[in-house]
Order: structure tokens, then sequence, then C-alpha cells
């Protein structure tokens, strides 16, 4: 893949690197559409961008807002690194394996418990329905780790502070979601292209249409 828009500064974080971005966008293709669809959720991450990466076309525009969304969040909370442990300038966080920052977007265990504990179902049926299992496994199981993430940010914004103040807008990129929209859908037509010369038939994907 070759990278530009994708690759713009997040304000002193740097560049994010290629090999995190080619992990998004394998991702961002393969998560499942009900991730990126519609709701009726005041909280929800797309009712927050929209003003600056909306209005949204598609779902395949959806996707690649989301995509734009973690690739700035993720500069902010650790510039990019899947392995980045616990705040310790929060005294709370260190005395509280529930409220421990972990990984690439610094989620915490306790955030399992919002919106009358909505995610915790998905954490219990993938493992990570403990703090002991959660922790670990943001840092070490990258499509769960974004995947996660993109569904919590559905559910609610208000546990990270550079979402809810409005830190990571400026660095929102309109140009890097349409590169995201470009490097999606190439990934998509290749493996089209490639069922199709081995002899199988794909499935319609509605997201590019």
């Amino acid at each position: 893949m070759t990278f530009s828009a994708t690759k713009a500064k997040v304000k002193n974080r740097g560049n994010p690197p290629d090999s995190f971005l080619t992990e998004l966008v394998e991702w961002g293709l393969s998560a499942p559409p009900e991730i990126f669809a519609p709701n009726s959720n005041p909280d929800d991450i797309y009712s927050d961008v929209r003003p600056i990466l909306g209005p949204w076309q598609n779902l395949l525009h959806r996707r690649a807002a989301m995509l734009e969304v973690m690739r700035v969040h993720a500069g902010f909370e650790s510039s990019w690194n899947w392995n980045e442990g616990v705040d310790v300038t929060n005294q709370t966080s260190l005395h509280n394996k529930n409220g421990e920052e972990t990984g690439i977007f610094q989620v915490s265990f306790d955030s399992t418990l919002l919106n009358d504990h909505a995610m915790k179902a998905f954490a219990v049926e993938h493992g990570i329905g403990s703090p002991g299992s959660f922790i670990p496994e943001m840092k070490r199981n990258h499509p769960l780790a974004l995947e996660y993430y993109a569904r919590l940010v559905r559910v609610n914004i208000k546990w990270a502070g550079p979402l809810i103040r409005h830190e990571i807008d400026p660095w929102l990129s309109a140009a890097a979601v349409s590169e995201f929209q470009d490097l999606m859908f190439g990934l998509w037509t290749v493996g089209r292209n490639n069922l199709l010369s081995s002899g199988v038939s794909p499935m319609a994907d509605r997201d590019t249409k």
C-alpha cells in the first residue's frame, strides 16, 4: 500500500507508521458492517465528527471515517504504540486495575461498564472479560483492539479526553478519509479479482456501492 494523506502529522506525535496504517486498512475492510451502520445514539462518534468529515455518503465512507478517527486518536493516546501501558501520571489508574489504561487507544477495562455494561458481553465473548485478560489482549491482539475501540466509540466517547474535548478535530482530514476509501476499495477489488481468477464467485459487497 502507498500512503499519502493518511500519513499526515498528528499534532506533536509525528506521523503514523505504515505498519499501523496497513493493519488499519485491512481491518477496516474486513470488519463486520454493523460496526459502522447508523444508529440513534447521541453519544456516537459519527455524531461527533459529522460536522468535520460528513455528511456520510455510504457505508464505505463511514468505514473510512472511522479509520480516520482511529488514526488520529491513536496518535494522541500512544503515538501509535500498540504496547503502551498505564498512564504513570494518573494515580487513580496506577492503583486500580479496572481503570488501568492499555494499548494503542489507552482504553481501560472499566469501559465495559459504560452505558449499562454495553460492552461487557462483547468482552466476555472475546475472552477479555476481566482486567487480567483485557489489559494484555488490548496490546497483543491488534484486530481485537481495533474492533473493541470501534464498537466502544459507537456506544460512548465520554471516556476519551481527546474526543470529548475535540482535541482531535483539527487533525481529522477529509483527504485521509478519501484515501482510506480508495485503499479499502483497492483491496476489495484485488480480492474479488483473485477469487474470480480462481473460479470462485465472490459475494456482492454492499459497502462499495
